[in-house]
């Protein structure tokens, strides 16, 4: 664990360089172990794949105290609760073509049939690396090689809530109406971002995502 300052009032908490779920459980650690201090003098506390972005009161602390507080709080801080099956959220995905507007061009440039997309994409159970650019937007992995696709050069002025896409080796489901340059493959009628709720989205870093293929017809006369 290294931590950096940032500005005079901000640093960065870094767990390692490479994506994974290991340091993924430890961005989540830490970011559990300074939000369990509810110190109002640390606040904008952004966990990402690797690292955490977070600002501090300079009134209370300089660069120095807060480092030395931190590290001792994250390597002491000891888990509650650990990810297991329990934690897997379902998700119904409809991938006809109507919905998955970038089906027929994943399927061209990677040339492997439709079907064969969403085989691939819904075999592998994906794990929440981050949350971001919208409320209740997961960043999930990783997807196969054989589906991995660039973003879109020109990106959509609107995609649809519920939208399932891909980019690179990411997935994610877009949980209100948003421009975005994702692959389209697919649409879902789950919500992830309710604020008539405690807890605003079902997704969180450490939680697993499944996604499985219903028809159109089913699809259609969900809620």
């Amino acid at each position: 664990m290294q931590i950096s300052q940032t500005s005079v009032n901000s640093l960065l908490i870094s767990f390692g360089e490479v994506i994974s779920q290991d340091i993924s459980q430890k961005v989540q650690n830490g970011f559990n172990a300074i939000m369990k201090l509810n110190d109002e003098a640390i606040y904008e506390i952004i966990p990402s794949y690797t690292t955490i972005f977070l600002s501090f009161d300079i009134f209370k602390y300089n660069f120095f105290s807060i480092k030395n507080s931190l590290k001792k709080i994250i390597t002491n801080y000891i888990p509650t609760h650990t990810i297991d099956d329990d934690d897997i959220i379902d998700i119904d995905v409809c991938y006809d073509i109507s919905y998955g507007l970038d089906l027929k061009q994943i399927s061209k440039t990677k040339n492997i049939t439709i079907d064969e997309i969403v085989a691939i994409h819904t075999k592998n159970i994906y794990y929440v690396y981050a949350l971001g650019f919208l409320p209740g937007f997961g960043f999930l992995g990783l997807v196969d090689d054989a589906i991995a696709t660039p973003r879109l050069k020109s990106p959509r002025k609107k995609v649809l809530k519920g939208s399932v896409g891909i980019a690179d080796n990411q997935t994610a489901v877009y949980p209100q109406d948003s421009a975005g340059g994702w692959n389209i493959i697919g649409q879902t009628k789950h919500k992830l971002f309710d604020e008539t709720k405690e807890a605003l989205s079902p997704l969180g870093i450490g939680k697993k995502v499944k996604f499985n293929a219903i028809p159109k017809q089913l699809f259609e006369t969900q809620v």
